[in-house]
């Protein structure tokens, strides 16, 4: 198969195989196509004999990129997320051209930490599988793993452990190689590309290695993959933004299928998608996530600020202490209350936050004036980061309080700055209805995962705790919190989003196409089966948007692959979203 990122060459074409030229599936070749000379890669080979056929020019590299049974997983996901099959071969492939190389392997490790899922790593040790598993608990995740990939490389197999961020790898790392010293092998798309290549040579040739990484590496072909890994596999990190829309968790979900090999996905808050495919819960002693406080707004004077005067006597405390404090905010748009009645504005159709604007961002319905009194002022309950440090700091002194990274006791910050957060005394969520009211159908999982996050930033311990602002003290989410017990809450998320036809008991796909030809709108609406529902388009940004919803999208998905050929080849920019976070 020529390496052309065209639909039209997913079926490959036939060549000859010199004489003494040895070809396996998986092979880097260069190839003749038309009048020039390609790379390609080896998808089959012991065909029937043919006259007539071109031959192959010769190998590139040493080393196959993909095994059969890898293949298998990159058409999948080539179909599943409507791209041609050379963009997932790549991401299989290294950056070079892989060659042999000399290869030592380090001694095993002595001492190890007991495994939190004894029944998986035996299984794996001993080259066997067990259904997926949902190690449900707080991080840091370094000895639940080594305890769980300790009995597979002794066994001379291998593991692969995926984290959401570049700096959760570096961590993991770590704490791995203390346990495991040189058989860890880090690897990132932010290293140069020598180094990836030398880590995917030494992954790919032997087996008795622990590769750690960010979400490329669920492609990557690793000798005697025996266990994966995937760690807090609901952060929007484990998901390409770009076509293709790969979800790491889903790839490693279909490899340890098809490649036989265990699968454990580790975190506080399991997504819908995990939960609905029925993974055997395990949860790890002790509290995901510490004491929680919910601090009720709707009592509070209307233009108090976005701080109140809890959190405000709470953050006295914490200094008084010489202990240190993180304030939360959210960088999207914060929910409103009604000053009038200091009612929360939502949407009267859906229930989202307003994000500006007279209409729902969600549904289109109308928003109007307050539900509640009739009133047309409204303040937000969240600010940005500059505004939250500066209403502090004029309580607590400018020389105390600072954004994230200042070194002051008390930091105001994101959610980019929860990683690599050292402990904290005293967290504060200023606006936890504008993450739970976000206009997306996931906003209830993935709001409640973030102040899951939050609320693991102060550890547990006497004194120690998170604070809650809300306008909606009765929302469902805040008991879940409180308890910290997420699988209620997640169980009954499923069920809504289920009744719905949504994720992940029903699919969706979301087409982005910018300058679309004439048409497009019933074309698409021509190449959708029966059953299949198409909404839109909506117009944003000189870009066409359409949503297609189905219990079952797959025959949507082969139509689709025509469809998307054609638009390109006509000049415009398309954009395939499968299984997509937000709407």
């Amino acid at each position: 198969m020529p390496d052309l990122p065209a639909f039209a060459v997913d079926d490959g074409f036939a060549y000859a195989a010199p004489s003494g030229l040895d070809l396996e599936v998986g092979a880097v070749v260069r190839v003749p196509l038309g009048g020039r000379t390609v790379r390609g890669w080896v998808v089959a080979v012991d065909e029937p004999e043919r006259g007539g056929l071109r031959e192959v020019l010769g190998r590139s590299g040493d080393l196959p990129v993909f095994s059969p049974a890898l293949l298998e997983v990159l058409r999948w996901a080539a179909l599943h997320y409507v791209a041609p099959l050379s963009t997932l071969i790549t991401k299989a492939a290294p950056p070079n051209l892989p060659r042999r190389a000399a290869l030592e392997l380090p001694p095993p490790a002595e001492e190890m930490p007991p495994s939190p899922l004894p029944e998986v790593s035996a299984a794996a040790a001993s080259g066997g599988r067990v259904g997926a598993r949902y190690l449900l608990g707080r991080g840091p995740w370094g000895r639940a793993i080594a305890g769980l990939c300790g009995p597979v490389l002794a066994s001379g197999r291998s593991a692969l452990v995926v984290a959401p961020s570049l700096i959760e790898v570096a961590e993991l790392g770590t704490e791995l190689g203390d346990h495991f010293g040189g058989r860890v092998l880090l690897a990132s798309s932010s290293q140069p590309a020598a180094q990836v290549t030398r880590t995917w040579v030494r992954a790919s040739s032997s087996p008795g290695w622990l590769l750690v990484g960010t979400r490329e590496i669920g492609f990557w072909p690793v000798a005697g993959l025996s266990l994966a890994c995937v760690v807090d596999e609901g952060r929007r990190g484990m998901k390409d933004k770009a076509t293709p829309t790969t979800h790491a968790r889903d790839v490693l979900w279909r490899r340890a299928m098809l490649e036989r090999f265990s699968l454990v996905l580790a975190g506080a808050v399991p997504t819908g998608e995990a939960l609905h495919r029925a993974p055997v819960v395990v949860s790890s002693p002790g509290r995901p996530w510490g004491l929680v406080e919910i601090v009720d707004r709707t009592e509070e004077p209307p233009g108090g600020g976005v701080l109140t005067e809890r959190v405000r006597r709470a953050l006295g405390g914490v200094l008084q202490r010489r202990g240190r404090a993180f304030v939360f905010t959210d960088r999207r748009a914060p929910a409103m209350r009604c000053v009038g009645c200091r009612a929360l504005r939502v949407c009267p159709e859906c229930g989202a936050r307003p994000d500006g604007g007279a209409a729902c961002a969600r549904c289109g319905a109308q928003l109007g004036r307050c539900s509640s009194c009739g009133g047309g002022r409204f303040e937000p309950l969240g600010a940005p980061v500059g505004r939250v440090a500066a209403e502090a700091a004029r309580f607590l002194g400018a020389r105390l309080v600072g954004e994230a990274g200042s070194g002051r006791p008390v930091t105001v910050g994101t959610e980019r700055d929860l990683l690599g957060l050292e402990p904290v005394d005293l967290a504060v969520v200023t606006d936890a209805d504008g993450l739970l009211r976000a206009p997306h159908y996931r906003a209830v999982e993935d709001g409640f995962r973030l102040l899951a996050r939050v609320a693991s930033a102060t550890g547990i311990g006497s004194g120690r705790r998170t604070m809650v602002q809300t306008s909606d003290p009765g929302h469902r989410a805040f008991a879940a919190l409180r308890r910290a017990e997420p699988l209620s809450l997640m169980e009954g998320e499923v069920e809504r989003r289920g009744a719905d036809g949504l994720p992940p008991a029903g699919e969706l796909l979301v087409l982005e196409v910018g300058n679309p030809p004439a048409g497009a709108d019933s074309a698409l609406r021509e190449a959708m089966a029966a059953g299949i529902f198409v909404h839109g388009p909506a117009e944003q940004r000189g870009h066409s948007r359409w949503l297609v919803q189905a219990r079952d999208l797959r025959t949507a998905r082969i139509g689709l692959r025509r469809l998307v050929s054609e638009w390109r080849d006509g000049g415009a920019s398309v954009r395939v979203d499968a299984d997509p976070i937000d709407l």
